[in-house]
């Protein structure tokens, strides 16, 4: 008889799965409590190997999350919303000794194949490999609803439930897994009128767990370098004749960045607007942009191939690009390009365009604001005005990133404070690194790019490991010039967690949380 191929197989989840589990976790609990796909990113970023589907004949059927916490933080009184970080997950705890389950969802046209138990199955696998105490979550309690006036007091419930007296179709099935309940979490859930609210503490205890545990849990510091080095480019825009000689200006740059053995180089926004200098007469702002827009193709291949051959990743500033929407239709959209040293290249839009692009250029605002997966480790891109919207660098750092790029173009000092100010809180507030690379120099025959003023930074969180100031690294202002500066990961990671200040675990998600609309790209 012929082999055949596996028809259900429970598999580590990659990034690529996030839009099938998007898809399954809207027809398991609806378009309102469903993950997004932005989500499901931070917990592959944030813990890949605890994270599986089960994949049914090619299709996700099945999705479990998971995370490496403490015991003091599994037990202690706790709602979903901030143990999961708002969905997102968490990087394992350095001194993480228990696994926790925040997501199992089976799709309920598969039920049938006990999908459930595999993945609950797959949770053991996870914890007896890290060598961990045991397996908590909080379980739902579907039939309380029914039974409340009985029981009033859902511990209560639950005793029935053990006992025998009642059946519960979730909490039976769990303590068939072997799992025993721990308590009540009262709220853990709000939402879920099933259960009124609450959560039964279930936990699970590794026979084979060590005394001590020895085994190291790959947290963010096993995943990523322990320091990598960043360039950004204050490039100045000025009269030219011909593309190459553009692209004779960036390739300077870039191999000045590598010869420094950079692991970054970001341009800065617009900075491809120097290629209307070309034109023999000055063109209207509307015709300028549209002229622009005509070279990305080549700027894309250019860039990609110096990413290639320098062995570097850039942050090719911004460039304007004529986007393809439905129905025939397109317009301009100011993006940003990362091109990774493996060939790789990623898109960002600029999402909130200033009121003079929309006048004068007719650009408008884009979609999307994902983390970009590098191998120094994940970062996110905002462009200029997106960096004074708290919420935009708060998604991304839900996500997993690190290091946050912020391309920038302001005409003269203020414009460039409003930049610098509000990049250096995003620093502060997400505990992350934050790169601004801006342009000098003036362009007299292109609308609208008249005059430049920057003072391009390497910023740091405010707290003792960082630079007195906050600033690793800066340049003079208004002068072409490049600033290099060597970032310690170990640093920022070990900060996020035993930091003077805690930004990113003190959050009170009781009282409030970014929620990310899915978005067209997204």
């Amino acid at each position: 008889m012929d082999q055949t191929k596996a028809k259900l197989i429970i598999r580590q989840a990659t990034v690529a799965d996030a839009p099938a589990i998007a898809r399954l976790s809207v027809k398991v609990y609806g378009k309102a409590d469903a993950f997004t796909r932005a989500e499901i990113r931070g917990q592959l970023i944030n813990f890949p190997e605890g994270q599986f589907v089960a994949e049914y004949e090619g299709k996700v059927a099945g999705h479990c999350a998971t995370m490496i916490v403490t015991a003091d933080l599994a037990f202690k009184p706790h709602t979903w919303e901030e143990i999961s970080n708002g969905g997102y997950g968490r990087p394992p705890a350095p001194e993480g000794d228990v696994l926790y389950g925040f997501e199992v969802c089976v799709d309920p046209d598969y039920r049938r194949l006990r999908i459930g138990q595999r993945l609950y199955r797959k949770r053991k696998e996870v914890c007896q490999y890290f060598e961990l105490k045991g397996i908590a979550f909080a379980g739902r309690m579907p039939g309380y609803s029914r039974r409340k006036r009985q029981y009033p007091d859902p511990a209560a419930y639950v005793q029935a439930v053990r006992d025998k007296k009642i059946r519960d179709q979730v909490i039976n099935f769990q303590m068939n897994e072997g799992y025993e309940p721990r308590g009540i979490l009262p709220d853990y859930i709000p939402t879920d009128r099933e259960s009124g609210g609450n959560a039964v503490m279930m936990y699970w205890v590794n026979p084979l767990a060590p005394r001590d545990t020895g085994k190291a849990v790959p947290g963010l510091k096993e995943r990523v370098p322990s320091s990598v080095r960043v360039a950004t480019v204050q490039f100045q825009m000025r009269k030219i004749e011909t593309i190459d000689q553009f692209e004779e200006q960036v390739e300077y740059w870039i191999d000045v960045a590598a010869d420094y053995e950079s692991d970054f180089v970001v341009f800065p926004e617009l900075f491809t607007l120097e290629l209307l200098s070309i034109e023999e007469t000055k063109l209207e702002p509307v015709e300028a942009i549209e002229k622009v827009a005509t070279y990305t193709d080549r700027f894309v291949e250019f860039m990609q191939r110096m990413a290639v051959s320098y062995n570097i990743n850039i942050i090719g500033g911004s460039h304007p690009t004529r986007v393809k929407l439905g129905g025939g239709k397109s317009e301009i959209r100011n993006i940003a390009y990362t091109f990774l040293r493996d060939g790789a290249v990623h898109e960002t839009q600029k999402l909130h365009p200033t009121p003079s692009e929309r006048r004068w250029w007719n650009v408008r605002g884009g979609y999307g604001a994902n983390v970009i997966p590098t191998d120094c480790g994940p970062i996110g891109v905002m462009i200029c005005y997106d960096s004074e919207f708290p919420e935009l660098a708060r998604h991304l750092v839900n996500q997993g990133a690190l290091m946050l790029f912020v391309p920038f173009c302001t005409d003269e000092r203020r414009g460039y404070l409003r930049v610098r100010y509000c990049a250096q809180a995003r620093a502060v507030e997400n505990q992350c690194y934050v790169v601004t690379s801006g342009v000098v120099g003036n362009l007299p025959n292109v609308e609208n790019m008249d005059v430049h003023y920057a003072e391009s930074a390497i910023l740091t969180p405010s707290d003792f490991p960082f630079a007195r100031d906050g600033v690793a690294a800066d340049t003079a202002p208004n002068t072409e010039t490049i600033a290099i500066a060597d970032l310690s990961l170990d640093a920022l990671l070990t900060a996020r967690q035993s930091g003077a200040v805690q930004n990113l675990k003190d959050r009170r998600f009781d009282l409030y949380r970014v929620e990310w609309t899915q978005t067209p790209g997204d």
